[in-house]
């Protein structure tokens, strides 16, 4: 079993930056490839970025594709989503998941998930 907890959301104005961080348990974090989705109010939750167990390979959303990045450290058992150039639209919950594999606009084998940090960016 892997629990995820998300961290690093607020709210920010327009243009601006967050970083979040989610920290998963157990030894076996590096055995998964590692997404992130979002949910916006009244929106069904959608696909941003993901992450393949090493680093090597990441998929980013159309909307989200320049602005954000995806990182991880297997050392710390973390993944990081780097938000820049943050829009009103971005406002949601963020969301990381661990996923069998990734692909572009999405994971497969989406399994454990995090309780969700918020977004919100001002106009």
């Amino acid at each position: 079993q892997v629990q995820l907890v998300e961290s690093g959301g607020g709210l920010v104005q327009a243009g601006g930056s967050l970083r979040l961080s989610c920290a998963a348990s157990g030894r076996t974090f590096s055995l998964y490839d590692m997404g992130w989705f979002r949910q916006a109010p009244g929106k069904e939750r959608e696909f941003v970025a993901a992450i393949s167990r090493i680093g090597s390979v990441t998929h980013y959303a159309d909307s989200v594709r320049g602005r954000f990045t995806i990182s991880r450290d297997n050392a710390k058992n973390t993944v990081y989503l780097q938000m820049n150039s943050l829009k009103p639209e971005d406002t949601a919950v963020y969301y990381c998941v661990t996923a069998l594999s990734v692909a572009p606009g999405g994971v497969a084998g989406a399994d454990y998930w995090g309780q969700g940090t918020q977004v919100t960016v001002s106009s």
